[in-house]
């Protein structure tokens, strides 16, 4: 049983390692002698971090896609005599041609307001479709529908994949207007991740070291996971991010709190900014004027190890959306610093819809008064998560069972 897998990543960006690690974790449980191949666009950094022996990483950078592996994929589906060829030449479209099922796991396509990234929605699930793969999107945010380029396109590509896993009620509500007949609803798949008992040792290891000098106890632990994502939204709105994340923290040091800066998605190199708030992560600790208080997680993790630190905060303010997914996950009152229908289907769903804030329209006032809330209602917050966790961690493992029905239907 073999699975290709798209827009996920062991490098960068921790919630699309999540994603494809609980596919990993899920899916070799129900077929044991599963393989998977991932087209990556960070190959050489994603195969450092690979632990797996059953995935086999292959690069797929957005160039590789447009220029060679479409083409290829067209070719083969107008001229069968060169068939044999072009696979034995192109492991990326042997690895889908030989594939159940190519698994797109992107956070977010085909949504109004990101047309920029349109071209790599479809040029991401186009290979598969002219070799005769199934597509499943795995669960992701899809929509609105209203720009015209968006509508027209997402009207000629998404009624020929498989299935659509929508990631929650609005997703599913702004699909219901294109009339699909290829959807359902389901929740994020990283609520389906496992900490693995050495992921685990590997936290507490880090986390020990980097508290080592701060005073933890009878202290509320406050987690922040910045995003560079979040950051260009309020320069658009006027907002100085870095100042109000720096003075939000002086804030919270001064009244007795302990801060945990968490950036969410890492890559070594500092001069790649994309899928990367480590840099800026530095630029705000460097503001932080009491950093014995403060915890910077300043070095990469993998994404259970990351959930495990999360798990160790008492609060969690998320601007990075898988943030979010690991703190309501481990069942921290999470305030949520968003700028898409994609966090908020997920706090509603908890029931917490309410601490979930547009970036766009963020200040000093807005951030105090809905941390304040937060604290004052964090006994029941945490109630509503530990009640509704169950049943949508249920939600996220009926993956396992859509992707076999699929594959098999």
């Amino acid at each position: 049983m073999r699975f290709t897998i798209i827009g996920s990543a062991l490098s960068g960006n921790k919630g699309a390692a999540a994603m494809l690690e609980s596919s990993i974790q899920t899916l070799s449980k129900k077929y044991p002698n599963a393989e998977f191949t991932l087209l990556s666009m960070y190959p050489n950094e994603d195969r450092r971090l690979n632990i797996y022996n059953n995935l086999t990483i292959l690069s797929a950078s957005p160039m590789k896609l447009g220029l060679v592996l479409n083409p290829l994929a067209l070719l083969y589906k107008i001229f069968p005599p060169v068939r044999s060829y072009i696979l034995n030449k192109t492991p990326q479209l042997k690895a889908i041609k030989e594939s159940e099922a190519l698994l797109d796991q992107g956070g977010i396509t085909f949504t109004d307001g990101r047309e920029i990234f349109l071209l790599y929605n479809v040029a991401s699930i186009l290979p598969a479709m002219l070799v005769g793969t199934k597509v499943i999107k795995c669960a992701q945010a899809l929509g609105p529908f209203k720009n015209p380029v968006n509508r027209l396109v997402s009207k000629l590509v998404l009624p020929r994949i498989k299935l659509i896993i929508a990631r929650g009620k609005k997703t599913h509500e702004h699909l219901n207007t294109l009339k699909l007949k290829n959807v359902v609803i389901a929740t994020d798949y990283a609520f389906s991740l496992n900490i693995t008992d050495k992921d685990e040792k590997e936290a507490k290891r880090v986390y020990a070291k980097l508290t080592k000098n701060i005073k933890l106890k009878n202290k509320i632990n406050v987690g922040i996971s910045p995003s560079v994502v979040v950051k260009k939204k309020c320069k658009k709105a006027g907002i100085d991010y870095i100042l109000l994340m720096q003075w939000f923290i002086n804030d919270l040091i001064s009244k007795g709190y302990i801060v945990t800066l968490v950036p969410h998605s890492v890559r070594i190199d500092a001069n790649k900014l994309h899928n990367n708030d480590l840099p800026l992560c530095q630029d705000i600790y460097s503001g932080v004027t009491n950093k014995k208080s403060c915890i910077f997680i300043n070095e990469e993790v993998s994404s259970q190890a990351l959930r495990y630190i999360i798990g160790q905060t008492d609060l969690f303010v998320a601007c990075r959306f898988h943030a979010m997914i690991s703190s309501l996950a481990m069942g921290v009152p999470t305030l949520v610093l968003g700028w898409s229908h994609k966090y908020m289907e997920i706090l509603e769903i908890f029931g917490v819809k309410e601490f979930g804030i547009d970036s766009s329209k963020l200040s000093k006032k807005l951030l105090s008064e809905s941390f304040n809330e937060l604290v004052a209602q964090r006994k029941s917050i945490a109630k509503k998560l530990k009640d509704n966790l169950p049943a949508i961690k249920k939600l996220s493992l009926s993956h396992v069972d859509l992707i076999d029905k699929a594959i098999k239907g």
